[in-house]
């Protein structure tokens, strides 16, 4: 067997002991009185009677590990042209002071603090400032519209809210204060206090009896010690789009997160104290949660917070320049990244002007890679590329490859095994396993591994509806996909982007697969599109890469033609349009569905995760517009 197989049998066979192994790498101020209880909660709950404090465990063991020194945080922001390194002893000191200045608005433990900020360390300090008072903590992606923030404090009701002055896109300044005013003016639900971090780019007016200087507060305030919490207590709230248009509260608790999260890192990523990782994402996300702030901080390696964007921050070298610069061992970052990369530099000039003898692995996830973009890639870094599938739900990868275990060959297109504690399969409609390589909808057999979500945020009901009572025994992914005879799971779409053309089930993915093959294509999407006498047929959208001229007639031509040869007539793909740009929220997630409404004519709503709502107008003129 390999140590893969070994090792997954093994959490399979026994979860309560393998969980109870990773247990002990972490700190506890009671040891649970076991590792996993069936009767509590909708599916059991992992570590009952442990109780802990996250930031002890993130921070100040390091410290008194005599590794104080070492940087924790390595900030750079291109945007702003700002750098720091923030040492572990240094955050521990602004951690507390932070916490102190929390307590001494009256927050403690199970008050919630709402975080809009930008990517700068007053993010992860505030994050970790919360969970050293035992609060929960909901950080809001900064700059979000201020009716999608209402919701949230509505939902969440903050004691406190953490924001800034602004932040700083490329070429323009976004000013949070006016957007945070107006969203607690509409929340039927008022802080009692706000924190504003002052940026030097753009101040504020702060609003007398609310609103603090955040830098101020912090310096006066004294420094705070870490609460211990229940193992089961929340340690925060992530909000992520519902199909009711009312956003879901995911709760992460505070023991099965530490576990899982410093478990994973030397498992998949390959990541031990002292060594770098950089993943590009937002702590608005769940992947700046997991792998900005917490598991590189639970296991002591030190992690890059960068502000700015994969392209024109300055250049499509900058995620190169900071891997060479910072000797990154291991680089996260979503595939709609280095598709942008691809796009502007399609032959790696940048990326070959750079030293990258010190990265190891490049990893992706956030939605499915297609194998062109891959094997691009991983031909320029000539390392291991490794996509790997999860969740905000989830909190930490569901499938991968397991650099820890000494990894196994990698297929572009799947999202790799599943992890130690995950038994993965594609059901059919009535909920029974499908025989290998049939698409159906992934699911996972219950009880979930630890830092999976237990519930939403005062919503159980909607928790179980949405995700238990589908398949009993199961959790609902609503992600569609197969499990292949080796045990490969390949995500393809989301379950409402498989399209029925004349009976047939048929994945957008696949068909996004042979369009993204094309030479000349940077990135594409396919949706289903209402015909009259297939009930749907797909259209494909394209973004071409830099210097592509061929005329779109023939190109649509030659994109008809591949998807024939690779799929075959049944695909009954006919139709694709060249498009500068594809509509994305801003962790990087092509607006699909959307896309789809547009396509059919039909009313629909600017979501309001959008990166650039302009683009919006742009497409539907172009679907307007005859072939």
């Amino acid at each position: 067997m390999s140590s893969y197989d070994a090792t997954y049998a093994a959490a399979q066979a026994a979860p309560e002991e393998y969980w109870a192994a990773a247990a002990r790498a972490i700190d506890w101020d009671r040891a649970p009185d076991r590792s996993f209880d069936p009767s509590l909660g909708a599916y059991g709950r992992w570590f009952p009677g442990g109780r802990l404090n996250t930031c002890h465990n993130a921070v100040d063991r390091h410290v008194a590990a005599g590794r104080g020194d070492q940087p924790a945080i390595l900030y750079d922001s291109p945007v702003t042209g700002s750098r720091a390194t923030i040492t572990y002893a240094a955050l521990q000191r602004r951690v507390a002071k932070l916490a102190g200045a929390l307590a001494a608005l009256g927050v403690g433990v199970g008050d919630r603090v709402v975080i809009y900020l930008p990517m700068v360390p007053e993010a992860p300090v505030a994050m970790l400032a919360c969970a050293r008072l035992g609060a929960v903590h909901s950080v809001v992606f900064g700059g979000f519209a201020a009716a999608e923030l209402a919701a949230r404090i509505a939902d969440a009701e903050p004691k406190v809210i953490i924001s800034a002055s602004c932040g700083i896109e490329p070429g323009r300044v976004v000013a949070y204060k006016p957007l945070l005013d107006t969203a607690i003016a509409l929340s039927p639900h008022k802080p009692l206090a706000c924190l504003i971090l002052q940026r030097p780019e753009q101040s504020c007016a702060l609003t007398p009896g609310r609103d603090r200087d955040l830098l101020e507060a912090e310096a006066e305030a004294p420094p705070h010690p870490c609460v211990p919490v229940a193992a089961t207590d929340p340690l925060y709230i992530l909000y992520t789009s519902g199909t009711t248009g009312k956003p879901k509260g995911i709760v992460r608790d505070n023991g099965g997160h530490a576990v899982a999260l410093h478990n994973s890192m030397g498992l998949l990523y390959g990541i031990g104290p002292g060594e770098v990782m950089f993943t590009a994402s937002d702590v608005g996300w769940v992947v700046g949660h997991s792998y900005i702030v917490y598991a590189p901080l639970l296991v002591g390696a030190t992690t890059v917070l960068f502000e700015g964007k994969p392209v024109g921050t300055p250049d499509a070298g900058t995620f190169w320049r900071v891997c060479a610069e910072y000797g990154v061992k291991a680089m996260f970052t979503a595939p709609t990244a280095i598709r942008a990369i691809k796009r502007e530099d399609p032959e790696g000039k940048l990326l070959a002007a750079q030293d990258l003898s010190k990265l190891g692995t490049l990893f992706l996830a956030g939605e499915r890679c297609d194998p062109p973009t891959a094997e691009w890639v991983a031909a320029l870094l000539r390392k291991p590329v490794i996509d790997h599938w999860w969740q905000t739900e989830t909190g930490w990868s569901i499938t991968g490859n397991f650099r820890g275990l000494g990894l196994f060959p990698a297929r572009f297109g799947s999202g790799g095994k599943p992890a130690p504690g995950y038994h993965v399969a594609a059901l059919d409609e009535a909920g029974q396993p499908l025989p290998p390589g049939a698409t159906g909808t992934l699911a996972i057999r219950l009880p979930l591994p630890p830092a999976c979500l237990p519930t939403l945020w005062q919503a159980e009901a909607r928790f179980r509806q949405a995700y238990l009572e589908t398949f009993p025994g199961w959790y609902n992914t609503s992600d569609a996909g197969v499990v292949d005879a080796d045990g490969y799971v390949s995500v393809m779409s989301r379950t409402d982007d498989i399209i029925n053309v004349a009976g047939h089930r048929l994945s957008t993915g696949a068909m996004e697969e042979v369009l993204a093959a094309h030479p000349d294509v940077a990135e594409c999407a396919v949706v289903g599109m209402k015909d009259s006498l297939k009930g749907q047929v797909p259209l494909g959208l394209v973004v071409l890469k830099s210097g592509a001229g061929k005329p779109e007639a023939e190109l649509v031509r030659e994109l008809v033609a591949l998807v024939r040869d690779r799929i075959g007539p049944v695909a009954a793909f006919k139709d694709a349009r060249v498009v500068t740009r594809l509509p994305k929220t801003r962790s990087g997630k092509i607006l699909r569905a959307t896309l789809r409404r547009i396509a059919d004519a039909e009313d629909y709503t600017v979501p309001p995760t959008i990166d650039d709502p302009a683009i919006l107008d742009e497409i539907e003129a172009r679907l307007r517009a005859a072939p």
